[in-house]
């Protein structure tokens, strides 16, 4: 395992500063660090003492805890790991525009503090827990929406000490998008994505196929907030709100987000339009903020936080898990919310969809 001179001035100047907890405070959510064991201190209030030895250290992507989508979910995960059993934690999250080295310093930062293991939250990280997790033999990390250490592009073996944690997108994707057909009145409908990579795509063209599987004829707009390597379209609520404006004035009456932060202003969009918004990742339904939650007709769940929380129960009965694991429909992995009660009329529409996906009848394409 690789040594560190600096670690007590990382754990001074890394974890505090990077520390972040759950918005809904008044105080700024990076004053203090989050629930569970934090080495720098001898006891946490927010949560009992730990039961476990485990330590958690959780890497965040922009927006962090508190973003109302993809990395909430994985907080929720955490959360219910911290809970059950007894696990200790600390966050910290990515900034926009940051450099590939901050993020690998993240990873080192909790690897120098004895944090087993390490789990970083998006495809962002991608180079840097290939990078650092080989730099630490000795202990564990994850990743969620990658699997470039677990299944190198180059032909390259695996890193040994490497989860991966995917998901079928494009088949809860495809659900959202039957629903969307199922309930748009002008047949027009229309996509938001928050960077245009790979990932994001499959969110599109499950989406998209999903709308076509019901209404051949539907008109669908696409539009990608940026391109790589900018990745603040999945942090930029202005920019959302632009985008599903130009649809909603276009005449698409349902707009479908993959844009993590930048939803929130597909949101506002929909609420000045009276037209509706779909949502990502979590139930947005139920976090969004309560002045436009009535046009979030429904979210394509991806549930990271199942993801997290079944990763970290094996941890807890000390397996740690490597390699590619997928979560798709037929595990839960992704679905649709009814939160609302706005889908329960095509419930069984959608359901029968599902089924049919699930049997190999219906493939979801992975790419527009």
């Amino acid at each position: 395992m690789r040594r560190s001179t600096r670690l007590a001035a990382l754990l001074t100047a890394g974890i505090l500063a990077l520390a972040t907890t759950a918005c809904g405070d008044d105080e700024d959510p990076k004053d203090e660090p989050t629930t569970g064991s934090d080495p720098t201190t001898s006891e946490s209030t927010d949560a009992p003492a730990p039961e476990s030895d485990i330590k958690v250290g959780m890497a965040y992507d922009v927006g962090g805890r508190g973003d109302q989508s993809f990395n909430d979910s994985a907080a929720a995960g955490l959360d219910q790991a911290v809970e059950e059993f007894g696990v200790g934690s600390e966050e910290s999250e990515a900034g926009d525009g940051e450099a590939e080295t901050a993020r690998e310093e993240r990873l080192r930062t909790f690897a120098d503090a004895g944090f087993n293991p390490v789990i970083a939250v998006g495809f962002a990280y991608s180079a840097s827990v290939a990078k650092v997790a080989a730099e630490y033999p000795d202990l564990s990390f994850a990743i969620i929406d990658d699997t470039a250490s677990c299944e190198p592009f180059d032909g390259s073996d695996p890193i040994p000490n490497v989860a991966c944690l995917v998901f079928a997108e494009e088949q809860g994707s495809f659900l959202v998008g039957a629903a969307a057909a199922l309930k748009s009145e002008a047949g027009h409908i229309g996509f938001v994505g928050g960077v245009q990579v790979p990932l994001i795509e499959k969110f599109q063209a499950g989406y998209e196929a999903g709308a076509k599987a019901v209404n051949p004829d539907i008109t669908i707009d696409v539009q990608y907030l940026t391109q790589p390597p900018d990745f603040s379209g999945f942090g930029d609520p202005a920019k959302g709100k632009t985008a599903a404006e130009g649809m909603y004035q276009n005449g698409a009456d349902i707009v479908y987000h993959a844009a993590g932060g930048s939803g929130g202003g597909v949101f506002e969009a929909a609420s000045e339009a009276g037209a509706k918004a779909i949502g990502v990742d979590s139930d947005q339904y139920n976090t969004a903020d309560p002045s436009v939650q009535d046009v979030i007709m429904t979210s394509m769940l991806k549930n990271v936080n199942v993801a997290v929380y079944e990763y970290l129960s094996e941890v807890a009965g000390g397996t740690f898990p490597t390699g590619t694991n997928v979560y798709d429909l037929s595990v839960d992995g992704v679905g649709y919310s009814t939160s609302g009660g706005q889908v329960d009329d095509i419930v069984a529409d959608l359901d029968a969809f599902k089924e049919q996906i699930i049997s190999g009848e219906v493939e979801v394409p992975t790419a527009p």
